[in-house]
């Protein structure tokens, strides 16, 4: 699944692109490299997003297309938050 499109899925960003935007302007890694919006996750993937000036790590543990509201936070586990 594509990074966007993950991010809008698990709900950790509400638009996709605005999740494009994102990675365009590098504020997203996967496993400490900046990416493009194309960029294929995959489960056990190290993913951090920047937030101004906060930072959340996570870890993909499912890449599931659709998921309920209530679901999506199953999707990943955070693994800090700065």
């Amino acid at each position: 699944m594509r990074i966007d499109k993950f991010l809008k899925v698990s709900r950790l960003i509400k638009r996709r692109t605005v999740a494009n935007e994102a990675c365009g302007a590098s504020r997203v890694s996967v496993n400490g490299k900046p990416v493009k919006p194309s960029k294929e996750l995959k489960i056990g993937d190290k993913v951090s997003i920047m937030f101004g000036s906060k930072t959340v790590t996570f870890e993909v543990l499912s890449l599931t297309a659709a998921v309920k509201k209530d679901e999506a936070s199953e999707m990943y586990r955070i693994l800090e938050e700065a």
